[in-house]
């Protein structure tokens, strides 16, 4: 265990890292409610769901804490799930192709983590628009939480409209949300988890919530339920590059975060990104083979880091609680299917997502329009790649006409009219 993890080097111990595993589960545990929920709502199995989110988990978490030796725990992604949703009920097409697209993405994404050109890719995209799609994604996902539990719903004159607040649904997510919140307020670990957990027991016994059973045998997992063929002959290009860029500067600015939180970060460089980055790319391969969007190092992996986690023995905590939630699917089933129970995290991650505007230089006009541009198109168009792909063609283009066209990577040139032309003559609505 010394040997493996140099426990003593980093100034831990057996115990500090199984409560730092703990810690770090709880506080990300939802997703293995909120995905599914997500993701069924467009007709893919919810078991087949479940069982690959986990799937994704343990393996991306296992490669995390065993080769890369940190602390950080990987599972499916927020946002990238409601925008593959998304893609699925909007164009017609079966989510075999959309996991297509996750597939080709991983597979991209292994291969730029064996070279220099992530860092490439990741230095040549200004800061304003990594966090302009950030935010964009905040927006998208927040939209999504208002719509499924009722609070926003369709409306012939203004678009949308505010729903009817005496609809018991809509309570129970308005009181679901404001427990969640006086959690959060109180700094209690967890309360994302705990949120749930409440607002589940409050439908539990005003009727909203029926649960038929807690342990199960695990469902069987499905394999290669895709189509990868469709991907090319429906053109979805921009999908993949859209899963792709969005996963890629998720993990590595949330690698980046814990990894300053711990104080491993050396000389602006964190050692062992590459075993870090294929930890997640093999995540969103494997998890897209089994049925699930793609797979992301978790912000929460700081609560981990908070309570003392050091090493990749924290990460392997986090990995065998994973392993063990396969056992309850009939109550993560339960409590999925009621909107109420999920909307608030939406909701809530919704917020976090939204930190990096107040780096943006909205003085700057060349600067600010290309984030706004993104962050106001995601959420109205409900496509995450549509978002991308405004933003990479209004940011060169107001940085060459305003004389700042050398400061400009010549990648974005590139993209910019690739972009151009896509939706030009190749839109995929």
């Amino acid at each position: 265990m010394e040997r493996g993890f140099k426990l003593k080097q980093n100034n831990t111990d057996i115990r500090t890292e199984v409560v730092a595993g703990t810690t770090t589960f709880l506080t990300m545990a939802y997703i293995v409610v909120v995905n599914p929920a997500i993701l069924s709502s467009v007709g893919i199995p919810f078991e087949q769901v479940f069982m690959a989110t986990v799937i994704a988990a343990i393996v991306g978490t296992l490669i995390m804490g065993i080769f890369a030796n940190y602390p950080i725990a990987i599972a499916p992604g927020m946002g990238l799930n409601a925008y593959f949703a998304s893609i699925v009920a909007t164009q017609g097409l079966s989510y075999q192709v959309i996991f297509g697209t996750v597939f080709l993405a991983g597979i991209l994404f292994i291969i730029l983590s064996l070279t220099k050109l992530r860092e490439t890719l990741i230095g040549a995209i200004p800061a304003s628009l990594k966090y302009g799609i950030t935010s964009g994604i905040g927006l998208f996902i927040a939209f999504v939480g208002l719509r499924n539990s009722g609070i926003v719903v369709a409306n012939p004159e203004t678009i949308v409209g505010l729903g009817d607040l005496h609809d018991p649904m809509i309570v129970l997510t308005l009181v679901g949300l404001m427990i969640t919140l006086i959690l959060f307020v109180m700094k209690i670990k967890g309360a994302l988890f705990i949120g749930m957990l409440s607002t589940a027991i409050i439908a539990y016994f005003t009727g909203q919530l029926t649960v038929t059973g807690v342990l199960s045998a695990p469902p069987s997992p499905v394999f290669f339920d895709m189509d990868i063929a469709g991907v090319f002959s429906n053109g979805l290009y921009t999908v993949v590059f859209a899963f792709l860029l969005v996963t890629l500067f998720d993990t590595t600015g949330t690698m980046i975060g814990v990894a300053e939180q711990a104080g491993f970060m050396k000389d602006g460089k964190m050692p062992r990104a590459k075993q870090a980055l294929l930890a997640d790319a093999t995540a969103t391969t494997v998890g897209s083979a089994f049925g699930t969007s793609p797979s992301t190092a978790y912000i929460e992996s700081s609560s981990g880091v908070a309570a003392g986690g050091r090493t990749g023995l924290t990460a392997i905590v986090v990995a065998i609680l994973f392993a063990l939630s396969i056992f309850f699917t009939p109550i993560i089933s339960a409590i999925a299917g009621l909107p109420a129970i999920t909307s608030p995290v939406l909701i809530i991650v919704g917020c976090f997502m939204m930190e990096g505007l107040a780096k943006v230089n909205w003085k700057a006009f060349d600067e600010a329009f290309p984030a706004f541009a993104v962050i106001l198109t995601m959420p109205f168009t409900s496509s995450i790649a549509t978002g991308i792909a405004i933003g990479f063609i209004t940011y060169p283009l107001l940085k060459l006409v305003s004389g700042k066209g050398k400061d400009v990577h010549w990648i974005l040139y590139v993209f910019g009219v690739i972009f151009l032309i896509q939706m030009t003559f190749f839109p995929t609505h």
